[in-house]
Parts: structure tokens; sequence; C-alpha cells
């Protein structure tokens, strides 16, 4: 049996429906259908009035939009940060060049250290050295504490002093050294990473002005002695331990920095030069900071051990007096008081430990106070081949030797100090340091040192 609707009505469009139907299997007779029970015709779509149809679609967008427009948004932001992501990787990519190879375990990624100090932000500031900027920062893996140096671009070194400087200092290893962790280069810009000292520099713990609110406490004499020798056992291994010379240059206290132990570590090594056993080091320029450059720098330019114990006699006086080698008058005049010129003329009086640091109040060990003002004298000599070497200032400092008699008074000749000024006033040791100017008016008579070379030279 077959049913179906056969029709032809072109481009009308017709609905053809079965109510019902009745059928009889082997000749028997169809029941009757009853119409009254069939169900009715159902409503032609095309009768659906346009208000219906509205609010039909607008059901429809109603549960559709909610969700599209999430999704859509969704899409959107994570394409803006795919982009941004492959444009902040392009700007943190490094450039390894061949040199470099060498020296792999010792870089690290440009990123890592952008990590670790929050994007070298001003608060991870700790301080502003000879290079440039020095950052505060913590290494994303390993959570180690570092200080990273980013060399600024106005440096007056470059690639070639800061790859001499990877080099020199990658295998120091020395308990008062402040350790090089490693160093990253990218494009212009130049990074050393250091192991971070928690107490600073030296210099910020002895120069403290009486209008300072800082509450860090004044460094006893204790401390300061055991930093004496540490620095000096750290010069004794960079000139004669490791198997090549390394001349650091710039001996301060700002360049000493402090660990959690109150340790000295001497860093800095900015300045450093490597130079091979038995060669002339040689330097076409004067490289240092004011008040510790040996006066044979400003004639000869060449640097030597014996040009790092000057700078170290220099920071002797400074950690046991409280004062700089050399301060320069807030007036702005061209003269300056020289810590070096003051101490030997209040030793020649018999009134040196006048000199020590105030803020000690007077709580130091007088043997030990008497012993480093000498040394810092004896260490300060005009004549290179007349100071000791490191080895023997760390014997002195041991009290292996008395320091030699004869050598301290060998100074006054060597400095021609006279006890009056020029005006027949004799001077108080505890009151005013000696005042060097390049006038006519010059409160003393003595031959040029290397303040008087630097002070009246070219600006």
């Amino acid at each position: 049996m077959y049913v179906g609707f056969s029709s032809s009505t072109s481009f009308a469009r017709t609905s053809h429906y079965i109510l019902g139907w009745s059928f009889m299997i082997n000749n028997g007779t169809a029941l009757p259908i009853n119409l009254s029970q069939l169900p009715k015709l159902p409503v032609n779509p095309s009768k659906f009035t346009e208000k219906e149809q509205n609010r039909k679609r607008a059901k429809l967008l109603g549960v559709e939009l909610p969700i599209i427009i999430p999704v859509l948004a969704l899409t959107f932001t994570v394409g803006v940060l795919f982009i941004l992501r492959i444009i902040r990787n392009y700007k943190l990519a490094d450039v390894v060049e061949e040199w470099e190879l060498n020296y792999g375990k010792l870089r690290f990624s440009y990123k890592d250290l952008y990590i670790a100090t929050n994007g070298f932000k001003e608060k991870q500031l700790l301080g502003i050295g000879g290079f440039g900027k020095i950052y505060k920062g913590v290494l994303p893996a390993s959570k180690v504490k570092v200080a990273v140096k980013k060399i600024s671009h106005n440096s007056k070194q470059g690639v070639r002093e800061f790859i001499s400087e990877i080099i020199s200092i990658g295998n120091l290893r020395h308990r008062n050294l402040v350790q090089l962790l490693g160093y990253c280069r990218r494009k212009k810009e130049l990074l050393l990473v250091y192991e971070f000292m928690p107490n600073g520099s030296l210099d910020k713990l002895i120069f403290r002005h009486s209008s300072s609110t800082s509450a860090s406490p004044v460094l006893s004499w204790n401390q300061r002695f055991q930093i004496i020798k540490g620095v000096a056992s750290g010069l004794i291994y960079l000139h004669e331990e490791w198997n090549q010379v390394v001349i650091h240059r710039d001996i301060k206290a700002s360049n000493v920095l402090l660990d959690a132990e109150m340790n000295a570590r001497l860093g800095d090594f900015g300045l450093a030069r490597l130079y091979d056993r038995g060669t002339n080091p040689q330097t076409t320029n004067v490289v240092g900071t004011l008040g510790y450059i040996a006066p044979e720098m400003t004639r000869t330019g060449r640097a030597t051990t014996t040009s790092d114990v000057y700078s170290f006699g220099a920071f002797l006086l400074e950690v046991a007096c409280g004062r700089r080698p050399i301060e320069m008058h807030k007036s702005g005049t061209e003269d300056g008081e020289v810590l070096v010129d003051w101490v030997l003329f209040c030793w020649r009086r018999g009134e040196i430990l006048q000199t020590s640091d105030p803020n000690l109040m007077n709580e130091y060990v007088k043997e030990e106070m008497e012993l480093v003002l000498k040394l810092g004298l004896l260490c300060s000599r005009s004549n290179p081949k007349a100071r000791p070497s490191m080895r023997q200032v760390m014997q002195y400092l041991d009290g292996d030797f008395p320091l030699p008699e004869t050598e301290l008074w060998a100074l006054d000749y060597d400095n021609s100090l006279v006890t009056t000024s020029s005006s027949g006033e004799r001077r108080n040791c505890d009151i005013e340091m000696v005042s060097v100017s390049t006038s006519s008016s010059s409160r003393y008579s003595r031959s040029p040192s290397v303040a008087d070379s630097l002070l009246s030279g070219p600006r």
C-alpha cells in the first residue's frame, strides 16, 4: 500500500497534512473515520503577526548575545596579550656574540634581571656608583638576592673595560672581595650582577652628618679595625695570591661593602686593570678619585701595586679620622682640606690621637688607633719605593712587626710641613684640618703634592 501526495504548484508554497486514516488488511472493510475526533489543522505560519515574530527574534537574541559578547571579548583580549608578549620578548631578547661563548656560565639573561629588579624601578635603586646605577634584585628562579649594576650610557668606561672586568673578576674568590656572579650585555646596556651586601657601603656608616635622621649606630673601633684588616687581606690576594696581578685603582670607603656579619668586602672593580706578572702596566689616563690618587700617577699615568698602597693609606686615615682625604669648602673656592697633611702635622706636635673620629668618643684601643694613623702616613709617602707592600701592612696590623721609627721620621722630610701658618699662628689639631690652596696665601709651606696638582690643574 502506498500513501502520498502528488501535485505541482510551481513557485507557490503549499502544506499537506494527514489528519487520520483507516484501512483493513485481508479484504476487510475499513472502519469509518469519525471526523469530529480528528485533530484540527495547524495554524498557518504565514498568519503569525509581525509582533509575534519580533518577540521570538528578541527572545533568541536574549539567549545568544550574553554568550557571544564575552566570547568575542575574551578572544580579543587573548589576541592583544599574545601580541604584547611577542613585543616584550623581542625587547628582552639577548644577542650573544662569539666572544661571550667562553663565559657562558657567567652570563645572565636580560629577562631574568628585568624581572629580578622589577623592571629596574626607582624603588629598587641602591645607589649610583662610578659606572652607573645599582639596583637590588631577587633572581626569579633561585630567589637569591643580588645587586645589579646597570652601566649608564654616558659612563666614561666602555665595552672594552667591561669585558676586562668580566675576565679579571669572574674567577676571583676571596672572603673579602665582593663576588661577581655574572653579567649581561644587551644592545648598548651593560650589567654586572654581584652578591648582595645587606649593610651597604662603609662610607654611609662613617660619614654621618649630625642632621641625618639615620638610626644606624656608629661603627665601633673594633668593627673599624677588623674592616681595615679585611680590606688589607683582599688587596694581598689581588696583588700577590692570584695567578695574575689585579690593580684596584679606586680604594676608598664607598667601595668597601659590608655583609650581614659586618665583614669588609672590597668592591667596584670598574677601574681594575689586569696584567701578567713582570709586564709594565700603563694607562693613558689618570683614573681614580681625588685624594686617593698617588702623586706619581699624575706624572706617569702608570698604575702599580704601590699606587694601590697609597690609596689604602688614604683609606686608613679616612676610617680612623672619620674624614674624607680632601674636603672642598662649601663656598666653592679652590681651597681644600687635606687629611694626610693634617694628620702629619698633628703627629709632629705629638697630638696624633687628636685626629681620631670624634664619633668614637675616645672609645678605642690607643695602640691600635695610633698604629692605624701612623701606618696611613707611611702608605701615603710620596716616594712609591718607600711605601710598604700590602703584606707588610698586614704584618704591622697583626703586630708581627713594629712600625719602623726611621720611616716615620722620614715623613717629615717627604712632606716638608712646618708647624706654623704664614701668620705665625700655631694650629690646634682637634679643631681644624690643614688647608691647601692654589693661591699665594696658602697657610702652609710644603712641597707640592698630588692634591695641589689636581686642584690647580685644568678644570
